[in-house]
């Protein structure tokens, strides 16, 4: 199923007016717990504070919403907020030339916006730089940036950096030892707050947290950790799985339902293949046609007619509208979907047995004396007439010319199992194993080549696909391949203690069909 019908079913299934745990739903509102009391600290910290701020998290843990909060709640009058984002220029020119459009600055370098820093400090305004995804900021990058939240005579920005934690390090080899940022750890939901929030976004759709038990929310709190990026994966999965399950009873077990529009379209195409059989039985059944050439129709060889039959389009296969994980819609040739086997030729259904010998002479209409002419026996004439002492040789019965087979409508090729592939843009590997299955999530990351390596050093047990969040693309990896959820969590054990310390999750391969990103 496309994304698209994907989405369209969960909607209505659940009677959602939108996605509530989509990345951005409308009207949605920020959830304070854990998050408003670092929204105070860092408007407390950019008044009275020389350092550049630092807010880190894992990828989830709401970075992005919280610097959104940040910029909503500034005084315009007072501040101007500048956003940029290390994703894909993470090199200081890019940096610079980002911040310089966002002043409105001619020239692209430091001195410049520290300049126009201090023209707007002039007239009572503060600048606010803000960068996403900072921990895909290079070295030089870096260093500039600390530069900036120094200042200098002319003016001093508020830099803030959201990055996940291992920008840290980082930061203490560029600024060389010395106080020159402050760092803010964002912590995970309680599993009290993590209902609160997901009670708010469900209200915010239209429904209420009944939609899940109390065992399915503290799963979820269990296997997201708390950060609500993973609790919305994380809902959504189980809301999903829950309304496949639901459907595939109600269907007696059958999950394969075409769609109207689909069953209509193979009724046009039956209904064309029966009046195309029919049209060349009429043809071959007629003995006028088969055994009595007319002066317009084309003559073979022998003498015979050969019947003309052309099928509009049939060298093309009909396409069919279809949705989602394509399923072959399976046609068999024409001459079997006319009832017809390979050992019954049409042309010999209708036709009478070839007579040797003739009693009487075969009516011509222009007989045409022999090349070598023979005297035959006289023959008794059907009407009195006089025996005509010499006649030509009888005409042999014309064989008729065999009617042509309608072509067969070709058949689509057999679907073929997806080979387990590394590359993102083909998720064979995920899409080849069925859906009630589990993985372990292992980690997620923002760079290919860090999940192309990772699978080279671990082996095959580790596969990873690509998904879009927030118009970036991400790689997920997982581990293994288990009957149940709780099959896939007693293999965590069997991890690295590394691989352990990133709080692997277990999810349903049905989830990841969804949710991957090919690249289509």
């Amino acid at each position: 199923m496309t994304s698209l019908h994907a989405d369209e079913a969960f909607l209505d299934h659940y009677h959602f007016t939108h996605d509530p745990f989509a990345a951005r739903v409308p009207g949605f509102k920020f959830f304070p717990a854990q998050r408003k009391p670092v929204l105070g600290q860092l408007h407390h910290l950019a008044r009275y504070s020389q350092l550049l701020l630092v807010v880190t998290g894992p990828h989830g843990s709401g970075k992005t919403l919280l610097r959104q909060a940040l910029v909503a709640s500034t005084n315009k009058q007072t501040v101007q907020s500048v956003v940029v984002s290390a994703k894909g220029a993470s090199d200081p020119a890019s940096i610079v030339r980002q911040i310089a459009q966002g002043l409105q600055v001619a020239r692209p370098d430091a001195s410049s916006v520290l300049a126009q820093v201090g023209q707007l400090a002039l007239t009572g305004q503060e600048v606010y730089l803000l960068v996403d995804d900072a921990e895909d900021l290079s070295d030089a990058a870096l260093s500039m940036l600390l530069e900036l939240a120094a200042g200098n005579g002319e003016g001093r920005p508020h830099v803030f950096l959201f990055a996940e934690p291992d920008l840290i390090p980082r930061l203490d080899q560029a600024s060389g030892g010395e106080e020159s940022f402050h760092a803010i750890e964002l912590q995970p939901y309680e599993e009290a707050e993590t209902r609160e929030y997901m009670a708010q976004r469900l209200e915010g759709a239209g429904q209420g947290i009944e939609l899940f038990s109390d065992e399915q929310i503290s799963d979820i709190h269990e296997q997201s950790g708390g950060w609500p990026g993973l609790i919305n994966q994380v809902a959504r999965e189980t809301l999903s799985d829950a309304m496949v399950a639901k459907r595939g009873t109600a269907a007696g077990g059958s999950s394969f339902k075409l769609p109207r529009k689909h069953l209509l379209a193979l009724a046009v195409v039956g209904v064309a293949v029966v009046a195309a059989w029919l049209m060349q039985g009429r043809q071959a059944s007629s003995p006028e046609v088969a055994q009595q050439p007319s002066a317009t129709a084309p003559v073979t060889e022998q003498g015979s007619t050969a019947p003309s039959i052309q099928f509009e389009g049939a060298s093309q296969p009909l396409p069919l509208p279809l949705v989602g994980e394509a399923q072959p819609v399976i046609r068999e040739p024409l001459a079997q979907a006319s009832g017809m086997g390979e050992g019954d030729p049409q042309e010999t259904a209708n036709l009478p047995p070839a007579v040797p010998n003739v009693s009487q002479p075969v009516p011509v209409t222009a007989p045409t004396p022999a090349a070598e002419p023979t005297t035959a026996k006289p023959v008794e004439p059907v009407k009195p007439a006089p025996v005509v002492a010499q006649q030509p040789k009888p005409a042999p019965v014309p064989t008729p010319a065999p009617t042509p087979k309608p072509a067969p409508a070709p058949q689509p090729a057999k679907p073929v199992a997806a080979t387990p592939s590394s590359s993102a843009g083909n998720i064979g590997w995920y899409g080849a194993q069925p859906g009630h299955q589990y993985v372990l999530q292992v980690f997620v990351t923002g760079s290919e080549s860090k999940a192309q390596e990772f699978l080279r050093k671990n082996g095959a047990e580790f596969h990873y696909y690509k998904k879009m969040h927030q118009g970036s693309a991400l790689f997920v990896v997982t581990y293994g391949k288990f009957s149940s959820q709780a099959a896939a969590k007693a293999a965590v054990s069997k991890l690295s203690p590394e691989l352990q310390a990133g709080k692997p999750w277990a999810r349903s391969i049905a989830s990841i069909k969804t949710e991957a990103v090919s690249g289509r």
